[in-house]
């Protein structure tokens, strides 16, 4: 499947998704990179996730409800979501809002792979 916002490729039985783009602003690409993450989730059934934010300098606040919802959706298969790569100044919008208490955030994708 081809995906305007991701690089998916696979680790075994892990999925590692690779945000494209060094913003994620825009209304209609927030949307459009929402239904490509839950399309991973919905068609393939993937239950286990790893979304790396390495090239992402910027994120919209419309961004972390896509990504709760993709969490609910992950672990309502009964799978595991892990999130690394994310810059120091986003990193801290998920500790202020306490959303790092929820994801599972790791440094890199080398610290997220071997820990499913």
């Amino acid at each position: 499947m081809q995906y305007k916002h991701l690089q998916v490729r696979d680790d075994g039985d892990v999925v590692v998704v690779q945000i494209l783009g060094t913003r994620v602003a825009g209304v209609m690409e927030i949307e459009e990179l929402g239904q490509e993450l839950y399309q991973l989730i919905d068609e393939g059934r993937h239950t286990k996730l790893v979304l790396d934010f390495s090239s992402v300098g910027y994120l919209s606040s419309a961004m972390f409800g896509k990504l709760l919802r993709l969490n609910g959706k992950v672990k309502a298969c009964g799978g595991m979501l892990r999130l690394c790569g994310i810059c120091p100044t986003i990193l801290e919008v998920f500790h202020v809002c306490k959303l790092d208490t929820i994801f599972d955030i790791r440094h890199d994708e080398a610290d997220a792979l071997p820990r499913f």
